[in-house]
């Protein structure tokens, strides 16, 4: 059974200013997205399910058309506020979706094979696919079974500001203990530094990091779906809060339900969280195409 790849394609982009998704990054105009699901296709998945939300939906469409689904199997999930548990209405004044752990969650229906799950807005490298998919093909689909790729976290920052981290700590088996949501990263002239309370606190440049490059059974999903409604009965009036995937992660390791398998990775990640990012993430997809690693047209 080939995997399955979930593409959470539904945030807002508030601090790019844009709708990232369908921006256009390589030499066609290509999408970061793109390159994803070519590294997909390459790694042997054979589907690809994305989450969005509706008021793009007819933009998104219109921007993907059919460039790559002769190829592979594509299908649309829908992440809106409404998604919620029987007899739960959504909040007055909730605007902010309901986080990563949510968008998973309505792709359950989607979903029977193993998965992996990314962010549309990075990159993640082809050999990261390889791993994964490789794991997937091992994975039982009838128990709840978890894995994670680290990434090295001075390979995944941005120069135009902080950025939000998942620190991963993990035991000597590469097993995750939990995973820390680190929001204020960035590089100072003495190192790596998260800032809580503004308070500086010295990272590990090769301390392992969660970039949302995940993978499980479709068993999760009833987990997943288990948290998520006692995070909107403890959550309802917080207007705000949001439902991650790595509270799930912590919560299933915490409960004895499955272990979480890390596999750190040495690859450059890059994303797009702020405009000024794109000039060197065109660069860089530039460098890998003159480097061989990829056609200079990915569809033709």
């Amino acid at each position: 059974m080939k995997p399955t790849l979930v593409i959470l394609a539904a945030g807002m982009g508030s601090r790019y200013g844009g709708l990232k998704q369908i921006d256009g990054f390589g030499p066609n105009k290509e999408t970061i997205i793109e390159y994803s699901v070519f590294d997909a296709i390459r790694a042997g998945f054979g589907k690809i399910v994305f989450v969005i939300r509706k008021s793009i939906e007819k933009e998104f469409k219109a921007h993907f058309g059919n460039k790559f689904s002769h190829l592979i199997e594509v299908v649309y999930v829908f992440q809106e506020l409404d998604n919620l548990p029987d007899g739960i209405s959504v909040p007055e004044g909730r605007e902010k979706p309901w986080g990563t752990g949510h968008a998973v969650l309505v792709a359950k229906n989607a979903v029977k094979e193993p998965f992996a799950v990314i962010n549309a807005d990075d990159f993640y490298g082809a050999e990261s696919f390889q791993a994964i998919a490789e794991v997937l093909k091992e994975t039982d689909l009838e128990q709840p079974q978890c894995y994670l790729l680290g990434y090295q976290v001075k390979n995944t920052l941005s120069e135009f500001g902080s950025v939000s981290r998942g620190v991963c700590n993990t035991n000597s088996n590469n097993e995750l203990i939990d995973i820390v949501e680190r929001t204020k990263i960035y590089k100072t002239k003495q190192g790596i530094v998260f800032e809580e309370d503004e308070v500086l606190t010295q990272l590990d440049e090769n301390q392992l990091v969660s970039m949302n490059f995940m993978a499980f059974s479709p068993a999760v999903f009833n987990y997943y779906e288990s948290y998520f409604n006692d995070f909107i009965n403890e959550n309802y009036k917080q207007l705000k809060a949001e439902f991650y995937m790595p509270t799930v992660l912590n919560r299933m390791i915490n409960e004895g339900v499955s272990t979480v398998k890390v596999f750190g990775t040495t690859a450059q990640w890059f994303g797009v969280t702020y405009k000024e990012d794109k000039v060197a993430a065109v660069n860089k997809l530039n460098a890998l195409i003159e480097a061989g690693k990829y056609p200079a047209d990915l569809w033709a």
